[in-house]
Formats: C-alpha cells, sequence, structure tokens
C-alpha cells in the first residue's frame, strides 16, 4: 500500500489557504480565532468553516493552530472555541499545550506542535501513547535522528521544509518574554534574534561589532526530500503564517513539482489528497522573502554557515557582480533578466547590507533611484522582482480531479454517470420523453457540451457517449444533466470525506519525575496531565514565574562556531570568557556546552 505524502502550507487568512491548496497543497494551516502562536495571523470560525467546504472536496485537510499556552481563566474560552471548530469540520489542532488534552472538548485530533520539544524517540512515543495523531518534530535534527524516531513511532511523522528558522528550541525561547513582557509561547514574539549585537568578551573588549549574530538564515530542504520521504516522514511543512500571498503561491508550487517528480518514479509514495496542480509560472524560492538559504541540519554536515549575520532582510536572488560604478549608473555582469522597478541589495566588503531600487534598465546598466555606495566586485541581489510579482498577483494555478462521464439513455430517462478518480460515483437521471434520431453524428456536440466543466474542480478525462452519439440533445438539457451531475459529486466528496476521531489517550508514564519550568505548564489542566503520568514535582511556565537568572534560549546556533573559535576545533582560544551580546541597554551572557554542540543565552 503506497504512503499518502502530504505538503502542508501556511495561510494566514483563508484566501491565502485556498490558493495554497490550487498550488497543490495536501494540508493547510492557519490560526485560530485566538490562542495561536501568531497572535496577527487570527481568523474567525465562519471564514475557517468555508475553507474546510473548499479544502474537503480536493481531500486537503484543515488544521488549526491553537497552540500557545493556556491560562486558567481562559480554559472555558478555548473550550468554546474547538468545539465550534470541530462543528465546522476541522481536521486536527495543532496544539502546545497539555492541558487541551484535559479540557471539556469533543473528540478533535490533536497534533502535537514543535514547541513541545519533539527531539526523542521517547518524547514522541509519550506523546503517541497520549493520544496525538501527529507530531511536529524540533527543526534541529538530522536526517539520521528522524528516521530513528520514524523507525521507533507508529505515529504520523511531520517536518519543516521550508521558511523561517527560530534561533532558539521551539517552544523554549524566552528572550522576549524576560526582555519585553511579550511571550512568544503566547504569539507576541518581539524577534529580539533578529537584532543587531556587539559580541564583548569579559573584558569589554569588542570582538564583534553591530552584527545580526544571532539571526539565522531561513530553511530550504529542496535536495533532501526523497531523503526525509525514506527516513520515514509522512507530512512536509512550509513555515510561514505571517508570509503573503504570493510566498505561499510560489514555495508551495516548488515543493509539489518536486514531490511529483518523486512521485513518477517512487510508486510508494503518493499525494495525500487528489486533484493535479497546474501553474502558470516557474517557481524559483530564491524569489521569495529568504535571508538566504540553508537546509539546517538535514543534509548538510558544515554548520558553519546557518546565520545570516549582515541582515535579518530578505537578500533574495543572486543577479551578479558589479562591473562599472558610474555617477549615475551600475553596470552589472548578469545573465538574469532585471526590469524597470526591480528592488536589488547587495553587502559590501566590511559587512554592510543595503539595498536600492532600479529606475531604469539598459542592457546591463542599472541606473537606481538613488546612487548606492557600491563597488566593482560586489554581489548583487534581488529581493523584489516586479515581473514575477506581478505575475503571482494574478491567477496562477488551478488544480483539476479527474472524472470519467458515461451518457445512456433509458426510456423516458437520460442518465449521466459520472466517477471520479477517489471511486466516487453518482448518477443523475433527466426525464425526457422522446429523443429523436439526429441527421448527423452527435458525438462532438455531446462531448464538447459535457466537457465544459468551467470553474469547477474537475476535468473529464473520458467521456463516454456510445448509446447516444445518433441522438439528437439539446445542449440545454446536457447543460442541465452535467451541472446537477457536478453538485452530486461534490456533495458526495464531502459526505465520504474520511474524518477520524482522537486516538485513545493510554496515559503513559513521563521520563521525567520533576520538570520546570521549559516545559510550560500554566494551567490546572497542563498540572493534571503530567501530575497523572507520574510527575512528582512540576513549576509553572515562566511566563507565570519568571525565574532568575534562567536560560532564556538554547540553540544549537554557535557564535563562536560561526567565527572559526569552535572549542572542539579550534586550539587557539582568544576569546576571554564569559562572552557577551550587548545591543543598547541590553546585555545577554553566552554559556556554551560544548559537548552537545549548545549555547545558551542568559541574562547578564
Amino acid at each position: 500500500m503506497p504512503r499518502r505524502i502530504e505538503l502542508l502550507s501556511p495561510a494566514r487568512d483563508t484566501n491565502i489557504a485556498r490558493e495554497a491548496i490550487l498550488h497543490g497543497a495536501d494540508a493547510v494551516y492557519i490560526g485560530a480565532p485566538k490562542f495561536s502562536a501568531r497572535v496577527a495571523a487570527g481568523n474567525s470560525i465562519d471564514e475557517i468553516a468555508s475553507l474546510v467546504e473548499f479544502a474537503h472536496i480536493y481531500g486537503a485537510k484543515v488544521y488549526v493552530a491553537l497552540n500557545t499556552i493556556i491560562k486558567d481563566e481562559e480554559i472555558r474560552e478555548v473550550e468554546e472555541i474547538i468545539t465550534s471548530l470541530y462543528e465546522i469540520g476541522v481536521d486536527a489542532l495543532i496544539v502546545q499545550d497539555m492541558g487541551i488534552t484535559k479540557m471539556n472538548i469533543p473528540p478533535i485530533q490533536l497534533h502535537a506542535s514543535t514547541q513541545c520539544h519533539n527531539d526523542s524517540v521517547d518524547q514522541v512515543k509519550f506523546l503517541e501513547e497520549s493520544g496525538f495523531s501527529q507530531v511536529v518534530l524540533a527543526r534541529e535534527l538530522n536526517i539520521s535522528q528522524i528516521k530513528e524516531i520514524c523507525n521507533n513511532c507508529s505515529v504520523p511523522i511531520e517536518v519543516f521544509v521550508h521558511g523561517a528558522l527560530c534561533v532558539s528550541y521551539s517552544g523554549r525561547c524566552y528572550l522576549s518574554q524576560a526582555l519585553a513582557n511579550r511571550s512568544a509561547n503566547r504569539g507576541e514574539c518581539a524577534q529580539f534574534c533578529r537584532l543587531s549585537y556587539n559580541l564583548e568578551d569579559a573584558d569589554g573588549n569588542t570582538l564583534v561589532k553591530d552584527k545580526h549574530l544571532l539571526s539565522l538564515k531561513d530553511m530550504n530542504r529542496s535536495n533532501s526530500i526523497e531523503a526525509l520521504l525514506d527516513a520515514g516522514v509522512t507530512s512536509l511543512k512550509i513555515e510561514g503564517r505571517l508570509k503573503d500571498i504570493e510566498y505561499v503561491k510560489n514555495i508551495t508550487a516548488h515543493y509539489r513539482a518536486i514531490l511529483d517528480e518523486i512521485f513518477t518514479r517512487r510508486k510508494e509514495y503518493v499525494a495525500a489528497s487528489s486533484g493535479k496542480t497546474r501553474v502558470n509560472f516557474t517557481p524559483n524560492p530564491y524569489k521569495s522573502f529568504n535571508r538566504g538559504f540553508t537546509p539546517y541540519y538535514a543534509g548538510d554536515k558544515s554548520f558553519n554557515n546557518i546565520a545570516s549575520i549582515n541582515t535579518p532582510k530578505s537578500i533574495g536572488e543572486e543577479v551578479g557582480t558589479v562591473k562599472l560604478v558610474n555617477s549615475n549608473f551600475i553596470e552589472v555582469s548578469s545573465n538574469v533578466e532585471l526590469h524597470n522597478g526591480d528592488g536589488l541589495c547587495f553587502t559590501s566588503k566590511d559587512g554592510r547590507f543595503s539595498g536600492f531600487g532600479v529606475n531604469r534598465v539598459e542592457g546591463k546598466r542599472l541606473y537606481p533611484s538613488s546612487m548606492p555606495e557600491i563597488k566593482c566586485g560586489d554581489i548583487v541581489f534581488r529581493n523584489s522582482d516586479i515581473k514575477f510579482t506581478k505575475l503571482l498577483a494574478s491567477p496562477t494555478a488551478e488544480r483539476k480531479i479527474a472524472i470519467k462521464m458515461s451518457l445512456s439513455f433509458s426510456q423516458p430517462f437520460l442518465l449521466l454517470q459520472i466517477c471520479d478518480e477517489d471511486n466516487n460515483c453518482v448518477t443523475i437521471k433527466e426525464e425526457i420523453q422522446s429523443l429523436e434520431v439526429a441527421k448527423t453524428v452527435q458525438a462532438t456536440n455531446q462531448q464538447t457540451q459535457l466537457s465544459k466543466l468551467g470553474n469547477t474542480p474537475y476535468e473529464a478525462i473520458e467521456i463516454e457517449i456510445e448509446e447516444t452519439k445518433s441522438l439528437f440533445i439539446p445542449s440545454s438539457v446536457l447543460a442541465k444533466i452535467r451541472r446537477n451531475a457536478i453538485d452530486a459529486l461534490t456533495n458526495l466528496r464531502i459526505k465520504n470525506y474520511p474524518r477520524p476521531e482522537r486516538k485513545k489517550d493510554s496515559v503513559p508514564l513521563y521520563t521525567q519525575k520533576n520538570l520546570s519550568f521549559e516545559a510550560n505548564i500554566a494551567n490546572c489542566k497542563a498540572e493534571e496531565f503530567y501530575i497523572e503520568r507520574g510527575v512528582e514535582n512540576l513549576s509553572r511556565a515562566y511566563e507565570l514565574n519568571p525565574v532568575k537568572d534562567a536560560p532564556l534560549m538554547t540553540t544549537l546556533h554557535c557564535i563562536r562556531r560561526t567565527y572559526g573559535k569552535c572549542l572542539k576545533t579550534n586550539c587557539k582560544n582568544d576569546w576571554k570568557e564569559p562572552l557577551f551580546l550587548v545591543s543598547g541597554k541590553t546585555k545577554l551572557q553566552l554559556l556554551f556546552n560544548c559537548k552537545e554542540c549548545k549555547m545558551v543565552v542568559k541574562k547578564a
């Protein structure tokens, strides 16, 4: 039996979600009205209900992110929201708060967010036995670690393949809460990781000046997709619930094309939803927002180049090298077609990132809106391709479900049967007293009328009219029976859409007896969850009970390694510890756990 592979796309709103499905997503995830980890990306119940109906026609799933930690006084409201989401047919909730499992809610499936720190076989098995239907792994795992988890667990495994990277282990960053009283675990991250810092040593000497030392490049695992499938992954997730519609269209179509190519060679894998997507553009992830790309810890054994230290902004795609700088134009050696209105950027030799707009392009000469401080030899990138952006702002995809039609006549009924690619079949009868024998063969006209499927989700790949080709059937009759049959098929697809309920919770023992604030326990229901699983001592979340001198961030990113000062590989240790990050009045201390290759950030 082939394994169904899910391409999971983000959506800030339901319009973007629809486009994600049209561009090839097998599932979309979208924010709940409240309590989503992107506070600016909430959606109403009515909006989500309309999306669910649209998605289920294609067999695509709708997951709702309700992945913040919940306070005691919010429990009842959360229960009401979840009940409403279940009633409108949402397929699953993505959650991090274990208290949700103990609330008074219907049997909707639950997915364990990456914020649950899912980085080991023990943790994933625990969540599986606690009734979770899918588990989102930590981004920091390599393919070998992912394979080990898949081999030892039966729950479907979801991994990120593209998008922005949190420098911290997700769910365990308290920097924003500590410095700005804005909790990342409550969807309000202030993104201190994207700021510029000075790196200072123990004596106050500046080792690195004005760099974005905690800012990572964006993930791009395009070259590792087949390896991830072979490791046992079921769901491939694109990050970006705050991204615009052009980003979602482009990146979804990009990964859809990769998967479809794999499926043509590897029959053991199939798409998790129905229909074939066609786009009228060539997907290119470099044309969408990116800070430069890294496969992170998949398919790359060198982790020295994962940081985007010069800028947290998008750099886009490389277009060429500066060959000449004049008083009012720049000449670039490039094989890329540039356009009037493009946005370009570069990083100077001293590491300063700058951008400029292009007023006019004449061959290789670019006339900027204002002359940048650029030099010969600088590499130029395009972070705004105006032609590509305009193209993506228009309709760019269609997705069609294959159907077969058969028209026949059995006095006094004209019958049209339609069967789709998922073996859903309907037969519609249209009473008609008599049909005359036509003077000419009617095959072409009947096929033409039946194939007029317009904006429906369907595409006729076979139309059988053997029994009726000699009969004259008015076009209006053919149109009516076709419309009725298509409506009936759509209703049947929605009716037959499978919706499994939440798995049974076997109440497994937790692997730890004592839990710190990093377990993010913010309500009595979460306490109940862990206590019944054998936890004896637990602390409330940092947001409710700030811990002095607490680790505010734990990360596999290492500033020492970035600058070639790794204590494992560099014998010359000329950076005097402790090291500090300084930005204005903010001062953070860095601690290095070299045994586990982890860096910890604390308040100085």
